[in-house]
């Protein structure tokens, strides 16, 4: 019987740990998947001839994930380095003496570990996706819903001019779209991995494969994956492609979450999460856990692909310790990406914004924030140096006598003829914002 490992909880894991990619990814999955791998490869070869369907059924049927013993395989792995060698013996043996001979046969164990480490990625990228789509539904809204809610801009922390959070929403739905779309290309393209001991599909030849190149594209068949052109043991575009999307997607999310945890300082305020979380020591805190556990993924990510990446210098046709490299941090990447597209999803759906907030800071600088405005407004009616001169001023009292810039500004004769109260409302200085709202709206 499969035994739990407690090992693989995410007790260290808040992020990932209960997400539908954390129970896609545990060893019990992986197990499923490397035993989905042999079957299906002693079915493809059943496809074509190779083997008698009774074995392929025999494998199949054997093939349950909960005839074997997770600890055990992994205790025993060390001898040789990967879990598809003690695999392989145990699911031979259930299999029986007449069709046991079909298990595994004309594959290496990098083939089998390929293969199943692609299943594991193609399902738990299914379930990443479906959370992203929550994220990109709420996000739509929000930016629908506030698309001339007005707050202010801010740039190298500072106030800049004002924007809409409508397309602060907008540009967040954006980056998870962009993330969508890569996810989807890679998922397309996860591919077995078939080339037996070095790559040249050598044994299936001696086992009487008429056509070899066939036998990849009936696997693919079966497991629902793509066939690559070559066996790719040393050549890891698949891997490297994967790191990138899932390097992106979270840092896509971790934007969001950025955003987020600043917006909710208690000094700003502007949003909150829909249900923070509590502190050990503090009553009154509502923590923004879910911005605080995507951030963290996030700040993780980069390091894993980057271990992914280096896998690509991957010496001969089968190398030592590069493909090895990759198991462990690319099931981490996949975990972490999976929390943080739950999370970003719980995030978005209960976020709530507060526009008469975001209206008081508007005014925190006493209309200052609109210069920029009023420098292009004053500009042709008094002169360039003028103008200037005059909103240095104006801007220097703002500050230091907390007066509204339209009543220092209406004290100029120059001005008596402008409506400087509208001129001086940054509500009515969003620019294009509603309009890059809708144009990015109109994305599907």
């Amino acid at each position: 019987m499969t035994s739990a490992d407690p090992s693989d909880t995410g007790l260290l894991a808040p992020g990932w740990a209960g997400s539908p990619a954390a129970s896609a990814t545990s060893d019990t999955a992986y197990l499923r998947a490397l035993l989905d791998a042999e079957a299906a490869l002693t079915r493809a070869q059943a496809a074509l001839g190779l083997a008698p369907a009774e074995a392929a059924a025999a494998v199949t049927a054997a093939a349950d994930v909960d005839r074997f013993d997770v600890r055990s395989l992994a205790a025993r792995a060390r001898v040789g380095g990967n879990p598809v060698i003690p695999l392989v013996a145990d699911l031979t043996k259930a299999v029986g003496a007449e069709y046991g001979p079909y298990v595994h046969r004309g594959a290496t164990s990098q083939d089998i570990m390929d293969t199943a480490t692609m299943l594991v990625a193609a399902r738990t990228l299914d379930l990443v996706l479906a959370d992203l789509t929550r994220t990109e539904v709420a996000l739509a809204g929000l930016a629908a819903a506030h698309r001339d809610t007005a707050l202010p801009g801010r740039t190298l922390t500072q106030h800049a001019v004002p924007t809409t959070f409508g397309l602060k929403a907008a540009g967040w739905r954006s980056l998870v779209l962009d993330a969508r779309d890569r996810m989807r290309v890679a998922r397309s393209a996860l591919p077995v991995q078939l080339g037996g001991a070095a790559g040249t599909l050598a044994a299936f030849v001696a086992y009487g494969a008429e056509d070899p190149l066939a036998l990849p594209e009936e696997y693919a068949r079966e497991l629902g994956l793509t066939a690559p052109l070559l066996p790719w043991h040393a050549l890891r575009t698949p891997v490297a492609d994967l790191a990138g999307c899932l390097a992106f997607t979270v840092g896509a999310l971790g934007k969001v979450a950025a955003d987020v945890l600043v917006l909710g300082r208690t000094e700003i305020a502007e949003v909150s999460e829909g249900s923070g979380g509590g502190s050990s020591a503090m009553p009154h805190k509502a923590n923004p856990v879910r911005s605080t556990l995507i951030a963290a993924a996030a700040r993780q990510a980069p390091q894993l692909a980057a271990v992914l990446y280096g896998s690509l210098v991957a010496e001969d046709e089968r190398p030592a310790g590069a493909w090895h490299a990759e198991w462990e941090p690319l099931r981490e990447l996949l975990r972490l990406v999976g929390g943080a597209a739950r999370d970003g999803a719980e995030l978005t759906e209960g976020l709530r914004v507060h526009p008469e907030v975001m209206r008081e800071h508007l005014d925190v600088t006493h209309g200052l924030i609109v210069s920029e405005r009023l420098s292009a407004e004053l500009a042709p009616l008094l002169g360039r140096a003028r103008a200037k001169e005059l909103l240095t001023e104006a801007a220097r009292l703002a500050y230091s006598e907390a007066r509204p810039l339209a009543e220092l500004l209406a004290q100029e004769p120059e001005l008596k003829d402008l409506d400087l109260s509208a001129l001086t409302d940054p509500a009515r200085y969003t620019g294009s914002a509603g309009a890059l709202t809708d144009r990015a709206l109109e994305r599907r």
